[in-house]
This record gives C-alpha cells, structure tokens and sequence, in this order.
C-alpha cells in the first residue's frame, strides 16, 4: 500500500555520519543499502529504525518522535524505538538496526531480531471471539510478548481479518487491489500458530470458561477477548430485503456493491454517516450516478459541527453527487427509491449507511454487565473473571465516564493492551481516540473525542486545504480535526495523551 520506493534517499548509513549531523528528537533520513533507514537521537541513545510506516507506507522520517517512539503523519501509527514494535493502525513491527559508534562516526549495521519476551502470566489457552481488528492485534500482540500456549480466534466472516477502512475507499473506488484487503492470510495466521475458526461462537460459559460454537465445538479458554465488534443498521422500510439493497461492512458487501456499479447506472445512498459518503465518492470514481438521502440538514454536522458539515459536502458536490438532506426513505420500491416527501429517485443500486450498533447478545447471554456495550475497566476486563472486550463492543473508562468508541485505530489498539493485561502486563488504558475520512482528495485526521461541542473554531482556510478546527466543550479541548496539518495533529494527540492541556491550547491557537 502506498507509493513503491523510489530508491535511496539521503546519506549512506552504513558509511556513518557524525553525532553532530543529529538533532534531538528530528529523524534523520538515510538508506542501508537499498532500504530506507532513519537515524534518531534521543538524549544519550541513536537509535536506527525503519524509515517506512508499515502500515500505508508513510514517511516515518516526517514523523513525530516523542516519549521513546516514532509516529506516523498519516495515520497515527506508533512504534517504538528500542523494539520496533507497532501500535495500531499498523500491525508489523519496524525493523530496528545496530549502531555502531566509531570517533565521531555513527555508522548502522545490520538488522536486530526482536528480543525474546517471557510473560508474567502463563495462560494455557486463549479464545478471542471476534476476527476484527482488535482480535487480531491481541492475538499478535500476545505472540510477541512470549505467550506459547493455544490462541483460537473465532469469526464467521471470511476470509477472516480484513482492512474494514479501506471497504468503503480505496477497494470500493476500483484504485485498490483485492490482495491488500486481508490483513493476514492462512498461511501467516498458521506460522504464527494462531488458529482461525470460521464459525460462530454462540454460548459462552464464564464459570465453566468455555465458549461453545455454531458447529457443537466447545473450546475451553483461560482468558477470552470478546471482540465482536459492530453489525450495520438496516431501516424497517419496504424493500430491504432486495438483491440491489446492501449494507457495507464485510468484504462480501463491498465486492457485491462494487459488482453492480456500473458506469452509467445510478446509486442512492442512505446515510450521510462517513461510510456513506465515502462510499458515495467511491461510487463516483466508477463512474456511478449517485444520490445520497439523508434525514440531517447538513452531512456529518453532529460530528464536525455546520460550517465543516457544508465543506465536506460541498466536495462531494464538486465530484457531482447529488444530495436529499431532511428527508427519510419511506420504501425501496423496485430500481427505485421513494422518500417520505414522495418523490422517487432511481436507483439500481443503494447503499445503506445509517451506522452500526455492537453485537451485545453473546454478552448478555453470558451475563457480563452491559451498558451500550460491555462495561470494562481500565485494563479493559470485563465483569466475568477471565474476560476482557475491545474495540466497537467495549464501553471503556475516559476522563471520569464511560464511553464506547468505533475507531478502527483504537479497536487495535485495545486489542493489543489486553493481550497485556492478559499476560500481566497490564496498564489503564489512555490512548488517544483518533480516526481518518477520505473524501475525494481531501482526507481528515480526527484526535480526540467530543460527543457534544460548543460552536467549532476554524484557524486557516476549509476551501485552500489547509485548516485545523477546535472542539471544545465548557472551554476545554476535546478533539480536533486537521486537513493537510499532520504535524500539529500528531503534536495535540501526544500532548493529549500526556494530559498536557496547556500544550494542546498552544498548538491549537497557531
């Protein structure tokens, strides 16, 4: 994913360069033979990583280093220095390098394995239900940090875990090959000794700590991930049920939406949700006549507030789809879709985007406290002894409540915090929530969390592309949103992360 590599760039690592060629904390971008590598200078230590984000390959070296880690301006990906080890969105951990101090010289040698890691707790068995993002990133996580025992991750989507961001983009778009979808195929699940069970989990007993499958197979566990995550919502109107009609969450829906695009034809679009509107402009790029019927007066206001609402609508107008704001379907009616004004718009294809909800019954079922999601507490355990949940099912504690986030990034990397809770390594749970949308060339980088705010501040220009804008709330700093200012997005999430709010108000009011 990304751009392929253009070659060596910057000075020959391997050769050396002087300590006095480092500044503090500022990546110096250089090659190992062909491979792009970065030199960082943190207090007394040098250390060299990979130079190349393994998850969208970003451009580490323009990156933020801070508190021991590399941070990616694109997606917020994170990894550490000293291991290389990866925090959602990206999976694969950095390569790390030797350095060799030589005089003055500072010269990269070759690459490092990663250093054997022996758990507090010894767990025979672990079942994660759930083949999310999350799952994965537990299963891998508890991998990496020495755990031999069984893993047994449990979805009834195949192929299994998949790049669910990319669905309504890129993949939908046409501009993305179907082999970047899965995140790990069999045969990297199986050499990580990771078993994936395509079935569903449908009793799960937390005394007995089994989890019983659709198949009869019962699975005994000594800690479980309930990692559901979320199911799309879908309208009690007429006409639901039809061929044409589709949700988009899976890999199949986005194949079968994508199979009847056709250029030429003619699309609604029910939800001004994020996935409904990237799923718009996807649809446009394949050449779709595409309407999009929405019950808001302005897309996305809720979220982003009026004036960020308008722009975002405004460039999907420019990529020419057409909008039906303050009105509801009443029914899909053949190739057609009726609203309740009573006019009928055509429509040999519809998506419906009108949000998700978390699958919740195995959690009821099973007696964890449930409250819009499964109630967890800092280390994300659940109320059963054994149990942990993450991602879109979890209502996690933040700044004194209790919150339930659907995040791709944060489902990653919750997962990969109860993997160490699981294996006694565990920590309150404080990263930052941060999402991306695309639309068109426009992408958003969201930090933070604001379900209510007072009126947005706007510092720069929406129209030229380059802006941040300000969520407060009772004068506080709750998110912000940035276009084309990756740096000062990553500067809020880390001085947020450090409950810094003094810094966050000074970055925001460049």
């Amino acid at each position: 994913m990304g751009d392929a590599a253009k070659g060596p760039t910057g000075p020959d690592l391997a050769a050396g360069v002087t300590l006095a060629d480092l500044r503090e904390g500022v990546p110096l971008l250089g090659h190992v033979g062909d491979d792009a590598v970065m030199l960082v200078k943190s207090g007394a230590e040098v250390f060299a990583t990979g130079a190349t984000c393994t998850h969208y390959s970003g451009p580490l070296a323009e990156g933020l280093v801070v508190d021991g880690t590399v941070r990616c301006p694109w997606h917020h990906a994170c990894f550490d220095l000293r291991t290389g080890e990866a925090k959602g969105p990206a999976l694969n951990a950095l390569a790390c390098h030797e350095v060799v101090r030589e005089g003055a010289l500072v010269k990269v040698g070759g690459k490092k394995s990663a250093p054997r890691a022996v758990p507090s707790i010894a767990l025979k068995s672990v079942v994660i239900v759930g083949a999310g993002p999350a799952g994965l990133a537990c299963a891998e996580t508890l991998r990496a940090h020495g755990h031999e025992g069984a893993i047994t991750m449990i979805g009834a989507e195949p192929p299994g875990p998949v790049d669910r961001p990319n669905l309504s983009k890129d993949y939908l778009a046409g501009t993305a090959p179907e082999e970047w979808i899965p995140l790990r195929g069999a045969e990297q699940l199986a050499d990580n000794k990771i078993d994936l069970v395509l079935d569903a989990a449908t009793r799960i007993d937390t005394a007995a700590r089994t989890v019983t499958l659709q198949s009869g197979r019962t699975l005994g566990y000594d800690a479980l991930l309930y990692a559901t995550g979320a199911e799309p919502i879908v309208l009690p109107i007429e006409g639901v049920k039809q061929a044409h009609v589709h949700t988009l969450r899976s890999l199949a829906d986005s194949r079968a939406i994508a199979k009847q695009a056709t250029s030429g034809g003619r699309a609604v679009v029910i939800g001004a949700s994020f996935i409904g509107l990237e799923a718009a402009m996807s649809l446009r790029a394949r050449g779709v006549e595409v309407t999009v019927v929405a019950p808001e007066t302005i897309p996305l206001a809720r979220i982003l507030g009026d004036q960020v609402g308008k722009f975002v609508q405004g460039l999907h107008e420019a990529k020419g789809v057409h909008f039906r704001l303050g009105k509801k379907p009443a029914r899909i009616d053949g190739s057609q879709v009726v609203l309740d004004s009573g006019e009928a718009i055509p429509a040999e294809l519809v998506v419906m985007g009108v949000g998700v909800r978390p699958r919740l019954d195995l959690a009821k079922l099973a007696g964890l406290t449930v409250d819009n999601g499964v109630v967890v507490d800092a280390e994300l355990r659940a109320s059963a002894p054994g149990v942990w949940a993450a991602g879109d099912v979890a209502r996690f504690p933040r700044h004194g409540e209790l919150v339930r986030i659907e995040h791709w990034q944060l489902a990653e990397r919750q997962g990969r915090h109860a993997a160490l809770s699981m294996l006694g390594r565990g920590s309150p749970f404080s990263d930052v929530p941060f999402f991306w949308s695309a639309h068109g060339d426009v992408s958003f980088n969201y930090v933070g969390h604001a379900l209510a705010f007072d009126a947005p501040e706007v510092h720069g220009s929406l129209e030229g592309k380059d802006a941040h804008v300000v969520y407060r709330k009772d004068g506080k700093v709750k998110a912000v949103v940035t276009l084309w200012r990756d740096a000062l997005s990553l500067e809020v999430e880390a001085a947020m992360e450090r409950g810094d709010e003094a810094a966050v108000e000074r970055l925001v009011a460049k």
